[in-house]
């Protein structure tokens, strides 16, 4: 099936690794140039993206920072062109219960997990709109905006709460203007962000996933990439679950 990727650019948050990288090098296989967004250089993964042949660029951002949100459009598209796809990835995960919360960990949280989310679509949508282009947002949540969280997360569980509802509400403003704006839902996959949960209560985790085990990014990777390619025109205003039966809608 041709996903209508090649020569598209897409920016993706949190892709220096995890399933920010899975998904940056699944699209660099169907033809698309990428802008790699994160903390870090990924100098590792635009090698591997130029050996696909396409155009990969690193941006450092801060998405605690509303000036990095907001200059992240800018910069990528001084670098790749006009962008055609937004993937919001990139995510905090801290781990206290409510009683222990700092202030300043719940903002953090909130900040990284929706606000940049918002900050980020809303300078996309300005230039696409601008320009009469269609285009794709694409945010990643997860399972626990519907769930909840049972281990000590519920600023992370309220702020990916927020990202489907605004998702949905954001698809209804711009997608009769070829703007479509989808969300994927995920649960436990093996990712740097997991690892030591998942390495004191890998059992408990495994118990909750109708499947059986933990996703890898590149299970992760193939519907993000499959949600804002052509196929998916028709497709707006929607939560995916990817969380291996950890949520059953």
């Amino acid at each position: 099936m041709d996903l209508g990727l090649k020569g598209k650019n897409v920016i993706v948050t949190g892709a220096a690794g995890g399933v920010g990288k899975a998904i940056v090098l699944a699209l660099s296989a169907e033809g698309a140039n990428v802008a790699i967004s994160d903390l870090r250089e990924a100098d590792d993964v635009i090698e591997e993206c130029e050996q696909l042949g396409v155009k990969a660029v690193s941006i450092l951002t801060d998405l605690s920072q509303a000036d990095d949100c907001i200059s992240l459009v800018k910069k990528a598209e001084k670098r790749l062109g006009p962008i055609d796809i937004l993937i919001n990835n990139a995510g905090l995960w801290p781990t206290n219960f409510v009683k222990d919360i700092p202030l300043e960990e719940w903002h953090k949280t909130i900040d990284i997990n929706l606000t940049a989310v918002f900050l980020t679509c809303q300078t996309f949508i300005q230039h696409v709109l601008a320009e009469k282009r269609k285009a794709k947002i694409l945010n990643v949540t997860s399972q626990a905006a519907f769930n909840g969280s049972t281990t000590g997360h519920a600023h992370y569980a309220a702020s990916k709460s927020g990202v489907v509802t605004f998702t949905i509400s954001l698809a209804r403003e711009v997608s009769k203007q070829g703007i479509n704006v989808n969300a994927i839902a995920l649960g436990l996959v093996e990712t740097r962000m997991s690892a030591e949960a998942l390495a004191k209560n890998k059992t408990y985790y495994e118990k909750r996933i109708m499947i059986g085990r933990v996703a890898q990014p590149e299970e992760i990777a193939k519907l993000a990439v499959f949600l804002v390619s052509e196929p998916a025109n028709y497709v707006t205003g929607s939560t995916f679950d990817a969380t291996g039966g950890m949520i059953t809608r």
